[in-house]
């Protein structure tokens, strides 16, 4: 969310205060002294009645009886609804007026316009005062709506139609947000060029109610001028209020939830191309050097990863580590190194050495996963058993040290800067969506920048120390919840329908990729076929990607470059350029229907449009027999292979021999979903014994037939490690000694079916076979165990029935990690055995037999 704030007619970096303050109202209520929080000054608007100011007075003071011990929370509820609308009516009113000072100067400098003796040009008063009318035209009407109401109040009161119209509003922001740096721009020539302007422009006229001794408050029209896009980033907040104190059952409660996803989306993509104007530090003659962007990465120092925090100011890029201090308190700053904008470039001489980047094994990053799922868990019951804040604070602590840890050693895609000297510095970013965020906002600021600066020693010294007041990022990546939010995030399943897109000026080939985030750190699930040469792609795939704690969906448009040299290729970069990015929050509340959603996102002038749709963990995962019993999908494999004459399903033999003639080198498979129509369209081809299943096959994408694959293991109607012996594998792997172990699984697995354990030794021989291009496609064994590990283990039934400490309660996160770990590595082992003994004579056929 945009933080700007002015004060004096100059940027900071204050976070806003909010039009309405929940919590202080509550407390106000509590105390019989109910009056809205109003964030500006006071002032009314000369466009209400004195009736109107009077019936918002009744509203916006008064008392209000104690609630009876015996009032249901439902009714608090709704109470706090109407003092929630009485505060926003407060704002709105205040809001009217600072629009209304602005439009006064408006008709007499458009009438000079036209005189011998002009203050502004029509071009000046249209771009200065760009969209302003039109803002106070949205707002009053809302006013209007939303004052009578209030005043006529009952519980069953709709108001949810107008917020809705409000953020369908939204785009007329849009565009004055767009203007709005051209806008004081150009203010300010005029105020240097024209006297009379500069006079007018300090001494904008603010009117404050009657009962204010001063009638009206002197503002800049500078400050005026940032009122909207101050406005604008409060919305959420407002609607996050009043949606907390909506019951789910109130008919405004779907319309509210709508407003707020339309305005979460609209302020994602204000955030993703308007960057934050921060608080700024001053340095000799009067120049302002302000922060942009913040945030904790990896840098590669001698082939050791090390912890630093990077600061991008207006004119240099200062590396920083942060110092460690007892009892945590007094946070301090080492500078590492700096580079002037006008010396940095991603851009390296030829003979520069690839990055050698060091590995973590998965498994390490996997039990640092499950800690940090035991740890929040633990919180979170402390936390609801009134335990002393020392304990809770151990665990925060034990928290963030296995935080840093995993931050530490997972990301692995390098950014590399160099100076003009040569010399380079090398870093890891989890995603290409973060590394292209920051790629874009130095490029962007390195136009505006024409100045080397070279700082002292002891101007080093003051900007460094500087850092801890001016930082954003105050924590590192993962602690992305607050506080006292106990959401850890979305399991499931996410079908996400990527339509079409508009907007691009010239005829490209163009392709999406979708990302979302687990323990903080985002992944690639998805990618669109290329659409050839045109301004206009319709896509319309449907992809199902799993959610593991994940809390935000990225996407990304490339530009398929075919014939790009790569010498011209910045290093660790793709060949294919993105054209844009955007992102919006997978919200729990707004994803609970079952309803598909429909939703924009726009960026750098493209928009593309989704359809998403949630399905929990719950309803996912349940395997459920067929409704097509002479059908492949949802029947026992003992039904088919008998039916078949084969050891091993035709699906199975099918889709693995494809994915091997073409699919072996492809990045991130079986990770990467396929496009669920073309999944559906070969699962009914198999369930139909369809005959040209092979040709359907050859001309689909390798992503789909891996979908297939995996889809129809996980709709059997019991896992291939069947439901009786999966407690017994799950605690077969947690045994240390090492031959106990080796010979409890290797009994276990043959104790399997013979389908069972044919098909398994079949898939597994293949599995490795895909790791052994690791190199190429990025599947280590680790990687396709995390993959097939749930998919051939997760029972049929809902209790798992797997071994848990009976004296350490977990939470049901903290339960689903430890279930999918061992489900991985049951998997893992079997994957990681050089040699598997071949079953008794019985079982040493063909895998192919003719016998029934």
């Amino acid at each position: 969310m945009l933080y700007m704030c002015i004060t004096d007619g100059h940027f900071t970096g204050t976070p806003p205060t909010y039009g309405y303050d929940a919590d202080r109202a509550e407390e106000q209520r509590r105390h019989h002294d109910i009056l809205p929080y109003i964030d500006d000054s006071p002032s009314s608007s000369p466009h209400l009645s004195s009736k109107s100011r009077s019936s918002r007075d009744t509203l916006s003071s008064g008392s209000l009886e104690s609630s009876k011990s015996t009032e249901c929370d439902l009714e608090k509820g709704l109470e706090m609804r109407k003092w929630v609308l009485s505060g926003i009516l407060a704002t709105e009113e205040t809001y009217l007026s600072h629009l209304e000072a602005l439009l006064l100067p408006m008709k007499p400098l458009k009438a000079a316009a036209t005189t011998s003796q002009p203050v502004l040009t029509l071009a000046q008063i249209e771009t200065i005062f760009f969209k302003v009318p039109e803002l106070y035209e949205i707002h009053k009407e809302f006013y209007d709506g939303l004052l009578p109401r209030v005043q006529q109040w009952s519980h069953h009161q709709r108001v949810g139609d107008l917020f809705q119209k409000l953020a369908n509003q939204l785009g007329v922001y849009r565009a004055f947000v767009d203007n709005y740096e051209q806008a004081v721009e150009t203010a300010e020539k005029c105020c240097q060029a024209n006297s009379q302007f500069a006079e007018i422009s300090e001494n904008l006229k603010v009117r404050s109610p009657k009962d204010c001794k001063d009638q009206t408050a002197k503002n800049s029209l500078e400050a005026l001028l940032y009122k909207p896009v101050d406005r604008v980033t409060r919305s959420t907040l407002v609607l996050h209020d009043l949606l907390k104190h909506t019951p789910t059952s109130h008919p405004d409660h779907p319309l509210l939830q709508d407003a707020l996803r339309i305005s979460q989306n609209f302020l994602s993509s204000i955030n993703e191309e308007m960057a934050p104007r921060r608080q700024s530090v001053t340095v000799k003659k009067g120049e302002n050097r302000q922060l942009l962007k913040d945030s904790f990465m990896v840098e590669l120092v001698e082939g050791a990863r090390k912890l630093r925090h990077v600061f991008l100011f207006t004119d240099l890029l200062l590396c920083a580590k942060l110092k460690k201090q007892i009892g945590g308190k007094n946070q301090q700053y080492d500078s590492k190194w700096y580079i002037p904008l006008t010396e940095l470039t991603f851009q390296g001489p030829e003979e520069t050495e690839p990055l050698t980047i060091p590995q973590v094994p998965d498994e390490e990053l996997d039990a640092m996963k499950v800690k940090i799922s035991h740890l929040r868990s633990e919180i979170q019951r402390e936390k609801r058993a009134n335990k002393g804040s020392k304990v809770i604070d151990r665990l925060r602590k034990k928290l963030s040290e296995q935080e840093s840890l995993l931050l530490l050693t997972s990301p692995s895609m390098p950014l590399r800067l160099y100076n003009k000297n040569g010399k380079s510095y090398g870093f890891l970013i989890s995603s290409d969506y973060e590394r292209a965020e920051w790629k874009e906002i130095i490029k962007e600021q390195q136009k505006k920048c024409f100045k080397t600066s070279s700082l002292s020693s002891v101007e080093l010294q003051m900007l460094t120390s500087s850092c801890v007041k001016l930082q954003t990022v105050h924590h590192i990546p993962l602690s992305i919840n607050k506080e006292e939010d106990e959401s850890l995030g979305l399991y499931g399943f996410l079908n996400v329908i990527v339509h079409s897109a508009s907007g691009l000026k010239q005829s490209l080939n163009l392709y999406c990729t979708l990302e979302v985030d687990s323990f903080g750190f985002f992944s690639s699930k998805a990618k669109t076929r290329v659409y050839r040469y045109t301004t206009e792609p319709k896509w319309n795939e449907e992809f199902e990607i799993e959610l593991e704690g994940s809390q935000t969906l990225r996407l990304l448009c490339y530009e398929k470059c075919y014939n790009k040299p790569k010498q011209n290729k910045e290093d660790g970069d793709s060949t294919d350029r993105i054209m844009g990015k955007g992102q919006i929050p997978l919200d729990p509340q707004a994803l609970q229907g079952k309803d598909w959603q429909r939703t924009v996102i726009p960026m750098n002038g493209i928009e593309v449009k989704l359809s998403i749709k949630f399905t929990s963990r719950e309803f996912s995962l349940k395997r459920m027999p067929s409704r097509k019993p002479m059908g492949v999908f949802g029947v026992k494999i003992s039904t088919v292979t008998k039916r078949e004459r084969s050891k091993v399903p035709y699906i199975v033999r099918q889709c693995l021999e494809e994915i091997e003639r073409r699919g072996m080198e492809e990045v991130g498979i079986y990770r990467v979903s396929g496009v669920a129509t073309d999944i559906q369209a070969l699962k009914t081809a198999f369930d139909t014994n369809h005959k040209d299943v092979s040709v359907m096959m050859s001309e689909m994408d390798v992503n789909a037939i891996a979908g297939t694959l995996k889809l129809y293991f996980r709709e059997l109607p019991e896992p291939l490690f069947t439901d009786e012996l999966y407690p017994n594998f799950a605690g077969g792997i947690t045994l240390s000694d090492s031959v106990a172990k080796e010979s409890c699984m290797l009994n276990l697995l043959l104790s399997l079916p013979e389908p069972n354990l044919v098909t398994f030794l079949f898939l597994l021989d293949h599995l490795k076979r895909v790791a052994e291009k690791e190199s190429v496609n990025k599947m280590s064994l680790h990687n396709l165990a995390t993959v097939f590990g749930p998919t051939l283990l997760r029972p049929a039934e809902k209790d798992s029935k797997i071994p848990v400490n009976p004296t350490q309660p977990i939470s049901m996160g903290d339960s689903w990690s430890l279930e999918v770990m061992a489900q991985v590595q049951v998997l893992l082992y079997f994957l990681q055995l050089e040699t598997i003994p071949t079953p008794d004579s019985k079982r040493q056929s063909i895998l192919f037999s003719t016998e029934v």
